[in-house]
């Protein structure tokens, strides 16, 4: 069964085909239009306009809190009851060092406040801010799918591994639209989105 959305499809199948092209187009959007750098970094805000801008003509929810519990696996995300809290304590949090970073996006990856789409807005976020306060940004494509998503199960409890990992990952290179492309690539192919390649929707 598919989630609702705005373009009326009820195949769970063919809305995942749909919502890779269209939002992977947004998030080339994002970047070329200039409008990413004109976010407040690491502000929540910020994240609600990352993901209104991937998923606004897709799902009524973009940008929107959630209003369901959700899980994933074993891991199930903040309670909607806590939510709102969650959110206000994690965009409270410091942001000057890079392990303060990675522990504010940990943070906010538990707090998952949307219905669908997290990851790929919270790593867009999660740049923005490194962007911002060190002047680098992660190289996704350089960071291995199975690594990545073990270290980010276990981060709740130990963040050691997923700071250790994305430290690999780091380059200066804070403009390079190539870095960006193959990041939202490869942010996509974490979720299970690998049809279309941001270089053939261009």
């Amino acid at each position: 069964m598919a989630l609702d959305n705005k373009l009326g499809i009820t195949d769970s199948v063919e809305l995942a085909k749909a919502e890779e092209k269209i939002s992977k187009k947004r998030a080339i959007e994002l970047f070329e239009s200039g409008y990413l750098d004109t976010l407040e970094a690491g502000s929540f805000t910020s994240l609600v306009e990352i993901h209104k801008y991937l998923f606004d003509t897709i799902y009524e929810f973009a940008g929107k809190i959630r209003t369901v519990n959700i899980a994933k696996g074993h891991f199930r995300f903040a309670p909607v009851m806590y939510l709102e809290a969650a959110l206000q304590n994690t965009e409270k949090m410091p942001q000057s060092t890079y392990d303060e970073i990675i522990e504010k996006y940990v943070e906010m990856n538990i707090a998952h406040p949307f219905r669908e789409g997290n990851g790929r807005s919270t790593r867009i976020w999660l740049d923005l801010i490194l962007k911002k306060e060190l002047g680098q940004v992660v190289a996704w494509s350089r960071v291995d799918k199975e690594d990545f998503l073990l270290a980010m199960e276990r981060s709740p409890i130990r963040d050691i591994e997923i700071k250790y990992i994305l430290k690999q990952a780091l380059t200066d290179k804070i403009n390079d639209r190539d870095v960006y492309m193959k990041g939202i690539d490869h942010s996509y192919y974490y979720e299970g989105y690998s049809i279309y390649k941001t270089s053939d929707l261009l």
